[in-house]
């Protein structure tokens, strides 16, 4: 995965909370690899993508554990339904935008039965990728469908360990945050329980909130830097995704994905009605075969419900620095609709200045 170019957020001296991981980024849980396509084009206003997160690696298909929650649901997430009821998926997980979610689902499929051959082949299996959106809209000429299959396969094909590109990378292209250029950010942070470390780390597609509500670690951002807003309603969403190598049952998993509500509301956004704030925790921890084909008694390890705390606050520390790292990583970019407008970035420099660094 190409280095990062811009300073994070944490270069900019800014104290967040926590102690990451090598990365401080979802690749900080071990295996999982991330990829995009991005897709850019102002001749043909197409700014939009694919982002793909893979939990497992290897062909041999596995059961990836994993709990979703909806704070509003003006949005889309695939696949959840059989989330709530097995505490399970199978494959990959891509975030697009809102008219690409069928064109990756197809893409998606097409990968899992390619990459999974033996098991498509041999049993009766069923793809049910986890496909997420938001809106890009604004940014990007969404009615065109920019986004197909073949996009969502280049953007699992280009997946990789290690740094994780931030802003406008993949399904983020197109996003705005807070009426600043958005997109994709991650974060992580290392937690100690019992004799073991756990990672607990999250990918955002950060597509939501309005300027004033901006806060950065306690500070009125927004409202210091009140130039060029571009709304009067909120008309975004965001997508948090969440990873961690700690052992945790469905339901536990499901009580992480809650605190994602906790980790926005952190940055300012209450959860307006117009916004798709959809969130997905899933664990890497006990590895086995798919129940369809495992024995009668499945036996899992299982992290104590009493002594979760530490992993929830983690969530909650990694999901606002994961934004801030998002909006760090943007830039000026123009408006399709309506033309003629442009989304600003963030002023790195004055976000300095705020925080006297």
């Amino acid at each position: 995965m190409t280095s990062l170019q811009k300073p994070r957020a944490r270069d900019l001296g800014l104290p967040f909370p926590g102690i990451p991981g090598a990365f401080n980024a979802i690749t900080d849980v071990p295996g999982v690899e991330v990829g995009f396509c991005t897709l850019t084009d102002p001749a043909r206003k197409m700014r939009t993508g694919v982002t793909a997160i893979l939990p497992r690696p290897g062909t041999t298909p596995q059961p990836v554990w994993a709990g979703h929650f909806a704070l509003n649901g003006n949005g889309e997430m695939t696949g959840t339904h059989w989330i709530n009821d097995a505490g399970y998926f199978l494959g990959p997980i891509l975030i697009t935008n809102t008219h690409g979610v069928g064109a990756a689902h197809h893409g998606a499929t097409r990968w899992m039965i390619d990459h999974y051959g033996d098991y498509f082949r041999n049993e009766h299996a069923w793809a049910m990728p986890v496909v997420a959106e938001t809106y890009d809209g604004v940014l990007n000429d969404i009615n065109a469908l920019h986004v197909t299959p073949e996009h969502a396969i280049a953007a699992l094909n280009a997946r990789a360990s290690g740094p994780v590109a931030e802003g406008s990378t993949g399904g983020g292209n197109g996003m705005i945050a807070y009426e600043f250029k958005g997109g994709t950010g991650t974060s992580s942070r290392r937690v100690p329980i019992g004799a073991a470390t756990y990672t607990v780390a999250a990918l955002v597609q950060a597509n939501h909130g309005l300027r004033p509500w901006l806060t950065i670690l306690g500070r009125p951002v927004g409202r210091l830097m009140p130039e060029g807003a571009l709304y009067t309603a909120e008309m975004g969403s965001i997508i948090v995704i969440l990873a961690t190598d700690a052992p945790l049952s469905g339901l536990s998993l499901r009580q992480l994905a809650k605190r994602a509500a906790i980790g926005i509301g952190r940055g300012g956004t209450p959860g307006g009605n117009n916004s798709g704030d959809i969130f997905l925790a899933f664990s890497t921890a006990n590895e086995g075969p798919m129940p369809q084909v495992a024995l009668p008694v499945l036996t899992k390890q299982e992290l104590n419900s009493e002594r979760l705390d530490p992993l929830y606050l983690a969530a909650v520390e990694a999901i606002e620095e994961a934004v801030v790292n998002a909006l760090v990583a943007g830039e000026a970019v123009e408006t399709v609709k309506p033309p003629g407008k442009v989304c600003r970035m963030l002023d790195t420099e004055r976000l300095r200045e705020i925080f006297g660094s």
